[in-house]
């Protein structure tokens, strides 16, 4: 395992104040969880041992590329499109406290229209659906840590 590469990741926790990171490249696949250790008062580093691979499985074949990936039966629905989570970030449906959400099920949307605020790094991005619409399902709850490519929206295209 190539320590540099896990210090580097450390940091761009610490720096995001994130709890959870998971990275992959080719054939790497690290995934770090900190945790609040109610004993100490302190942060406790989770690194899964199946989850931090440097290299395929031993086992005669390789490891699954993502491409090799099982499809997750919800994007088999036809026309019905997965809106992805373009960034890491806490996802807010609506731009403040007192406002109504930005969407709710069953509204329609355009390439423009915005479906939810992602905060990264103190920064609140507001993220457009670019793609046009009805919203058939919002699958993530306000105020969660959301990950990168992780499904935020189902939407039947138009």
């Amino acid at each position: 395992m190539d320590t540099d590469l896990i210090e580097r990741l450390l940091t761009l926790m610490d720096e995001g104040g994130l709890t959870e990171l998971v990275y992959e490249k080719d054939d790497i696949k690290v995934k770090l969880s900190r945790r609040q250790d109610s004993g100490s008062g302190g942060n406790t580093l989770v690194v899964p041992a199946a989850a931090a691979t440097a290299a395929p499985m031993a086992s005669g074949s390789p490891a699954p590329t993502p491409a090799q990936a099982v499809v997750p039966a919800e994007e088999e629905e036809v026309g019905v499109e997965l809106f992805r989570s373009p960034m890491v970030g806490t996802f807010y449906s609506r731009p403040n406290p007192d406002s109504d959400i930005f969407v709710r099920t069953g509204d329609q949307v355009s390439d423009e229209s915005v479906l939810c605020i992602l905060e990264a790094m103190k920064v609140f991005n507001e993220i457009q659906a670019e793609m046009s619409g009805e919203i058939v399902a919002c699958l993530a709850q306000d105020g969660e840590a959301v990950e990168f490519d992780q499904p935020l929206f189902k939407i039947r295209t138009n």
